[in-house]
């Protein structure tokens, strides 16, 4: 196969379909959190869930170059990303009128993250199931949440 001049090989394709489920699993995240009226959305979550894909990817695919090179783990650049994504979810946590706000936010990267890379590795019956236990934990347990805030004496009745 052909696309721009460039060959593509199978191989290829397949990386192709890990970026593609990571950005799309991403995508459905971000959506979510458009719909909660919060700061990060559809394109931060599936740029952070395709970026973590190609770092894997790209992780995996070097990783046969460096056979006999001692002290070469592939796995630290999947550590880097998670580093990295703790980076991003400091800048969205903020304190405000004494309370915290952003954590779900910056979690959710953080798992967007861990999608990116199952899908980066080609695991993907993990990455789609964490993607829908997320979606879950996103909706259904806010409700839930809120029920608890209510009970507690924490409602906060702006909070989206």
């Amino acid at each position: 196969m052909e696309l721009f001049g460039f060959v593509i090989s199978i191989e290829t394709v397949e990386v192709f379909k890990h970026l593609l489920l990571a950005a799309l699993l991403g995508s459905f995240l971000g959506i979510e959190r458009v719909f909660a009226h919060k700061m990060a959305g559809v394109r931060t979550y599936a740029l952070v869930s395709m970026g973590a894909a190609l770092f894997i990817v790209i992780s995996t695919s070097i990783t046969p170059l460096y056979v006999d090179v001692t002290n070469f783990d592939p796995l630290r650049m999947a550590a880097s990303v998670i580093v990295g994504i703790g980076f991003i979810g400091a800048g969205i946590i903020i304190f405000r009128d004494s309370r915290v706000r952003g954590l779900t936010t910056a979690t959710g990267l953080w798992v967007a993250a861990g999608i990116g890379m199952a899908s980066g590795f080609g695991l993907y019956a993990i990455a789609i199931f964490a993607a829908f236990i997320t979606l879950i934990i996103f909706t259904v347990m806010w409700f839930f949440e809120q029920e608890i805030k209510k009970v507690s004496g924490d409602w906060d009745e702006d909070e989206p």
